[in-house]
């Protein structure tokens, strides 16, 4: 059966892939966001979530499609998905990115709260692991890099999202309610093989510093859509990548030439992600229908 779901960011690159995910799935979906989604089955009500009293309103309104509607009265909501934020550094200052994703969250999340809401996902991001915005190129602990990694970067958006997760664990302990912290990947759009495979090809050496990960951004709708519907597992991380990394090249290839040295822990598939997604794999029930090969002429790897 839908569900009643708030989506906060589903105007930007990732969340308008994630929300038209969750809409054919049967769920009904308000998106939360700065400006429209165009998108008919959705509609979008302007927020600011940096004010508080404005998410608090935001996320017990009305989320129907028309103002003529026969009934205007808000309904009971399932959850929230948050995925609303300044998306990276060098967009704007970064005390101002810092403030706000780290408020916009606290926000959400306590509205959230506070209104009943039992299910909340947020964004997080794989540069919580310090590799993608380190001042100078740095190795990892180990790999591959799992949720219970010892995060530590060092730029302010990757540390918006450490203290996002931190947030987000503080109101699940004083809720008992689930909520889910997705560290997204390198998100990719349909579209976008056609124009960056040539160069992942061309320069394996470019995507180093994002340990060669990425997510379609429907297979993030579907790990979404699984979190949403998981229920009872409390705060959890979840790692949301696709099954390979974004290279023709063998893993432990690329980590011999790309990261000598590092620690290996485990056993791993020949081309596997070295951004873990085993959890969402074995918790959630993950399977990967968008792998970028199927898209690019290339053969599926062998396992």
């Amino acid at each position: 059966m839908g569900k009643m779901i708030m989506f906060t960011g589903g105007s930007g690159k990732a969340g308008r892939h994630v929300v038209r995910y969750l809409v054919e799935r049967g769920h009904q979906v308000l998106n939360i966001d700065t400006r429209p989604l165009d998108y008919p089955k959705v509609r979008t009500l302007i927020t600011d979530i940096t004010d508080s009293g404005q998410v608090f309103n935001a996320l017990s309104s009305y989320m129907g499609l028309h103002e003529f509607d026969p009934s205007l009265r808000p309904a009971p909501v399932d959850a929230v998905v948050h995925f609303a934020a300044i998306p990276r550094i060098m967009i704007t200052p970064d005390n101002e990115l810092f403030r706000v994703n780290v408020m916009g969250t606290y926000n959400v999340i306590e509205a959230a709260v506070k209104l009943g809401i039992r299910k909340i996902v947020i964004a997080s991001s794989e540069t919580t692991y310090g590799l993608v915005f380190a001042n100078e190129p740095r190795s990892p602990r180990y790999f591959p890099l799992d949720e219970d990694y010892d995060v530590d970067p060092m730029d302010s958006y990757a540390l918006s999202k450490v203290v996002n997760e931190k947030t987000a664990r503080a109101f699940a302990l004083r809720s008992g309610f689930d909520i889910y912290a997705l560290r997204i990947g390198n998100v990719i759009e349909p579209h976008e093989y056609e124009k960056h495979v040539p160069d992942w090809i061309a320069d394996p050496g470019f995507r180093k510093r994002i340990a060669w990960s990425y997510i379609d951004a429907r297979d993030l709708g579907q790990i979404t859509h699984l979190a949403v519907e998981t229920d009872g597992l409390g705060f959890q991380v979840f790692n949301a990548a696709n099954d390979d990394t974004s290279s023709e090249l063998p893993t432990r290839e690329l980590i011999d030439r790309y990261y000598p040295g590092v620690p290996v822990v485990g056993e791993f598939g020949d081309r596997e992600t070295l951004l873990s997604n085993r959890k969402a794999r074995e918790i959630l029930g993950f399977r990967e229908e968008h792998n970028w090969r199927k898209f690019s002429g290339r053969a599926e790897p062998v396992r």
